[in-house]
């Protein structure tokens, strides 16, 4: 009787259902990291050619500690290791990009420890995060240590100025003093990375000729910049300097291209993308404190 009784009948499925996207393009994270990472590679050149071994060591160490850092966090909090998709390697080499060469080492560890563990970690992890995380640790950085983060008291050994600073304290005769062609050549003080303009466009043209990121956030963010700057300097040319002044001093262009392109803190939108950098602009020179 038993051996009449028919088992039921399975079969393999007939449809698989995923989550999206079902059809993929090829590229993967680890990829697009890794192609940021040698889009500034002539920024980190420019760096150490412009302060020496000192700027080589603020990167190694930031992105050592990056990856270091990643690695135990995500093991304590049982997740699966992602650091070989080079995400948290890219991080550190941004945080370093926002610090003077001068900066000592422990400032280094706990700012890139901090743009992975409240950056990236916090919010659960790669991609999660709302907020850029090189700028999140760079901000609590310069409220902790606003000395130690300030360029010109850091940087008293070199003879390049600061030129925000010098335009805060001595007014727009001040700005008007600077060789824009040196500025644009990164002769100027700020981040060890974000003065090399021409590194850093060269490696924001390449990203946007690889499709990596878009143009409309880099567009609108300067936009956003020139015009707020445009509007004060016509408002009263005694008080502001010239909109091209902000254009290439402080972090405008690294910020353009590859700190507000952030691909897990910014948009995707066209219309949203246009929006978010011309509103980043406009509060960049509102808060010129990077």
């Amino acid at each position: 009787m038993a051996s009449q009784i028919k088992k039921p009948f399975i079969s393999e499925p007939v449809l698989t259902v995923s989550t999206a996207p079902h059809w993929h393009c090829g590229r993967s994270v680890s990829g697009l990291m890794m192609e940021t990472i040698l889009a500034l590679l002539p920024v980190a050149f420019l760096a150490i050619m412009q302060f020496g071994i000192e700027a080589a060591r603020v990167v190694a160490l930031s992105c050592v500690v990056a990856v270091v850092t990643e690695a135990i966090c995500l093991k304590i909090t049982g997740r699966d290791a992602s650091i070989d998709d080079y995400s948290s390697l890219l991080t550190g080499l941004l945080f370093a990009f926002l610090l003077p060469a001068s900066a000592p080492w422990w400032l280094v560890i706990v700012g890139s420890s901090l743009s992975i563990i409240l950056g990236r970690i916090l919010f659960g992890g790669p991609g999660a995060s709302p907020l850029c995380a090189p700028l999140v640790a760079w901000a609590v950085c310069k409220i902790s240590w606003k000395y130690l983060m300030d360029i010109d008291l850091s940087m008293l050994n070199t003879e390049y100025l600061y030129p925000l600073s010098q335009l805060k304290l001595y007014g727009p005769e001040a700005a008007s003093g600077f060789n824009y062609l040196d500025l644009f050549l990164g002769k100027q003080l700020g981040g060890l990375g974000a003065v090399q303009i021409v590194g850093i466009l060269l490696g924001g043209l390449y990203l946007i000729g690889r499709k990596h990121i878009r143009i409309h956030i880099p567009l609108a963010f300067l936009s956003g910049v020139f015009v707020t700057a445009l509007i004060y300097f016509f408002i009263d040319d005694t008080r502001y300097a010239n909109p091209f002044f902000h254009l290439i001093t402080g972090s405008v262009i690294f910020g353009a291209f590859f700190l507000a392109t952030d691909s897990a803190s910014s948009p995707v939108g066209h219309i949203p993308m246009i929006l978010f950098g011309l509103i980043g602009g406009d509060f960049r020179n509102n808060h010129s404190g990077l």
